[in-house]
């Protein structure tokens, strides 16, 4: 059974950061790639960025050059750096583990989600 544990959100001003991690449990985790989603009220849960097995990193060009994603296989985590955050980067983030090794743009690419945590930027 995996199961993904978010953390570190909460609520900062414009042109803050932040930093999430989530941790994985159950599976080998460095078989796996990774990634982090969105979703703000109203709107479908987005991409936001995907790291490989072998640590090939993707964005969404929302959020190219200011966030940054890396995973520790050695903790079974994985990070999400939010730097210049904005207040559209308001959400709900998800992190989520894929059906293999390689990465995925869309939620269906992927088979287990952590419960989320909330970010929140004021501007």
């Amino acid at each position: 059974q995996v199961q993904l544990v978010e953390s570190g959100g909460g609520l900062v001003q414009a042109g803050a950061s932040l930093r999430l991690s989530c941790v994985a449990s159950g599976g080998t985790f460095s078989m796996y790639g990774m990634g982090w989603f969105r979703q703000a009220p109203g709107k479908e849960r987005e991409f936001v960025a995907a790291i490989g097995s072998g640590g090939s990193t993707n964005y969404a060009d929302s959020v190219t050059g200011r966030f940054s994603i890396s995973r520790d296989n050695a903790k079974n985590t994985i990070n999400l750096q939010m730097n210049s955050l904005k207040p559209e980067d308001t959400a709900v983030y998800y992190c989520a583990r894929t059906i293999g090794s390689r990465t995925s743009h869309i939620t269906a690419g992927y088979a287990w989600w952590g419960q989320g945590t909330q970010v929140t930027v004021s501007s």
